[in-house]
């Protein structure tokens, strides 16, 4: 019992049952006007339902007054950009001004059947209800007054359910909004991953130098030692708030919208910055790069700057070899460097190296990173087409 009269104590119930009036309210002004063509404003919801910001207004209705108080993503409140949205917020129309219709007949009637029930139970008769016109007062109709405002009372709350289940099919995100929606989540869980792994790199070897100096110095006793440690502490310091910045620099970015962000469109900037800090970059860039969908483009900007970043750390000033290939719809890149000084990487070290893998994973790709034939440190990434 106590399940059943729950919804009564929901505001979702009250809020569901004035999204279904809103409706009638459209309705009950024709009716002042025209009382014998209520069909009139259903038939005028049809070009209505064609212009693009409707979806919207109806989206935020829908996340207002069917689902308050939660982030409901099942309603889209993007203005329609295709038709088939169009003839889908049309359908939504209707289908809110039938829920409507009914809703109404059983908010008027059922309670009306009820006041009915009691006066022929009082000994009054009927004449304005079909079905009770010819029935003789008797008390035991006090028994059956109750059953219709149960009834109003099921109606109710099953309209309410049965328009947000319409609500969620008709106003939904369209398939293009799916698709945007997954590839802002793939880029947050991209930046995240790649946030951690810098702070991890950058912030927890500072940390570690400095605890280590710090104690080193102590023990040792020795004012020119601890000089030494202070002077490392100092150097690690700046060195990591420098790869802060540059971290906070990625969280700020985050917030931009995926149209906005770069992509391999704007490689010049990265080889530019990379020859500004002294390395000779040589660049050959092929194929219609413009044409390459969005996440592949956007993923490849990343891959390859993440690439030159581990060039200029690892590498420093020494000249590397950029090859970007675009044929078929596939993408493959490509940097070269040597090592100075004949110092080895071991493959597969490095939060960077781990980024690029993970890029290149998450797109379907293959990721190639270590020494080649001759010696020189290779990256070489393949995408295929998106």
């Amino acid at each position: 019992m106590v399940r059943f009269l729950r919804p009564l104590l929901r505001g979702t119930t009250y809020t569901r049952l004035l999204h279904l009036w809103v409706p009638m309210l459209v309705v009950s002004v024709w009716a002042l006007i025209d009382d014998t063509k209520l069909w009139v404003p259903a038939a005028v919801l049809v070009p209505v339902g064609f212009i693009p910001a409707v979806r919207t207004g109806e989206g935020v209705q829908a996340r207002l007054l069917l689902t308050p108080g939660s982030e409901d993503s099942a309603f889209s409140v993007a203005p329609s950009a295709t038709w088939r949205d169009r003839l889908r917020t049309v359908v939504w129309l209707e289908l809110r001004m039938l829920l409507g219709a009914l809703t109404t007949g059983v908010c008027v009637w059922l309670p009306i059947l009820t006041v009915d029930l009691v006066r022929l139970a009082l000994g009054h008769r009927i004449g304005d209800i079909p079905v009770l016109r010819d029935a003789a007062p008797h008390w035991a109709y006090a028994l059956l007054a109750p059953l219709p405002l149960l009834a109003a009372y099921g109606a109710v709350v099953g309209l309410g359910v049965l328009a947000t289940a319409g609500a969620r099919a008709f106003l939904g995100p369209s398939a293009a909004e799916r698709l945007s929606a997954l590839e802002e989540r793939t880029e947050q869980l991209l930046e995240r991953n790649r946030v951690a792994r810098e702070l991890h790199d950058s912030i927890g070897h500072a940390l570690t130098v400095a605890v280590v100096q710090a104690g080193a110095a102590r023990a040792a006793n020795s004012p020119e030692f601890t000089d030494r440690a202070l002077t490392a502490i100092e150097e690690t310091g700046r060195a990591a708030l420098e790869d802060l910045e540059r971290v906070l620099g990625v969280l700020r970015e985050a917030e931009r919208p995926l149209s906005s962000r770069p992509t391999l469109t704007d490689a010049d900037r990265l080889l530019e910055s990379a020859r500004a800090s002294g390395s000779k970059i040589d660049a050959e860039i092929t194929g219609p790069v413009e044409a390459l969908p969005g996440p592949v483009s956007r993923e490849g900007y990343r891959i390859l700057q993440e690439a030159l970043t581990n060039v200029l750390r690892h590498a420093g000033a020494v000249p590397a070899r950029v090859r970007v290939e675009v044929a078929d719809g596939a993408l493959t890149l490509e940097v070269r460097n040597p090592l100075p000084d004949g110092r080895r990487v071991t493959p597969g070290r490095g939060s960077g190296l781990r980024g690029i893998r993970e890029r290149a994973a998450l797109l379907g790709g293959r990721a190639h990173t270590g020494p080649d034939e001759a010696g020189d440190w290779q990256v070489r990434v393949e995408l295929p087409p998106g």
